[in-house]
């Protein structure tokens, strides 16, 4: 009888909800901000496949489904150097600021020198001035310089960002080092040890990097706006603004533009995520 007793007292009425956790509560927090935050790349995408007549009509779902607007962006401007330009500086940029920046950061994390501190206090500070605030100066010694109107001019004033140098320099603060004291007892130099184990060990951290300057430099549009008025340097940011001023109102076409440019964008984040991911676990990020 003891024993109905307490399975009567465990067993839970039948007629009874279970109340709904936190957790459930905060998974569908996430689904509401997801929805709204995918949304309007959502309409972008079903608009850009509009016509003029339907592209504002308020519907997700494309009453007259056409490829007509791609059509005429690549046919009416040369969109598609636009794109190279982007392309092409992006990939500069990233590629010469990895190697610059981790380089620096394993100076500033491993090697002893005067004012060490007091250096990566200095580049640390550069992250609290905004880029509207030093975008005159860079202006005039790009200028003094000669390299306004190129592809130096797009490519060396945005090779240098500190946040890039102190992810970097969290991420060598927490690598063993046991690794680069063998090596050295081995004979390896400085050079040698980053070359062959640290940057090897960060890959997850500088694939998450590689993303974050390709995607920054891939939507500039203030400097590039600044330093140049050449037609064949033009990038896709850029493109897309003149494209607008040329056609006016011709939303299906300046959606399908944009489509354009934020494809690549999207494509390259879904396959790096997991890379972004483990970089901000192992960089100290918590």
């Amino acid at each position: 009888m003891a024993s109905d007793a307490m399975a009567t007292q465990a067993t839970p009425p039948t007629g009874r909800r279970r109340p709904l956790t936190s957790r459930t509560g905060l998974t569908a927090l996430a689904v509401v901000l997801s929805l709204i935050s995918i949304f309007p790349v959502l309409w972008m995408v079903t608009s850009s496949f509009k016509t003029r007549a339907t592209v504002t009509d308020g519907s997700l779902i494309p009453r007259d489904f056409t490829f007509d607007n791609f059509v005429y962006v690549f046919t009416e401007v040369p969109f598609g150097r636009y794109l190279w330009n982007s392309f092409f500086i992006s990939a500069v940029i990233t590629v010469a600021a990895l190697f610059f920046h981790s380089m620096a950061a394993y100076a500033l994390a491993r090697l002893r020198f005067p004012g060490r501190e007091k250096l990566f206090g200095a580049i640390f500070a550069t992250l609290l001035v905004t880029a509207p605030v030093v975008l005159i100066p860079l202006f005039l010694v790009a200028r003094e310089l000669g390299l306004l109107n190129s592809y130096a001019g797009l490519i060396i004033p945005a090779i240098f960002n500190a946040f890039g140098i102190f992810l970097l320099r969290q991420f060598y603060l927490g690598l063993p080092r046991e690794l680069e004291e063998a090596a050295i007892v081995d004979g390896c130099g400085h050079w040698r040890v980053y070359w062959n184990i640290v940057l090897p060990m960060s890959r997850p951290i500088l694939s998450a990097l590689a993303i974050f300057f390709f995607l920054a430099n891939w939507n500039a549009f203030v400097w590039p706006l600044v330093a140049t008025n050449d037609q064949s340097l033009t990038v896709v940011q850029l493109g897309i603004a003149s494209f607008q001023t040329q056609y006016g109102s011709n939303w299906n076409y300046i959606l399908a533009a944009a489509t354009v440019a934020a494809l690549p964008m999207l494509a390259l984040f879904f396959a790096f995520q997991r890379q972004i991911v483990e970089s901000i676990k192992t960089s100290g990020m918590k």
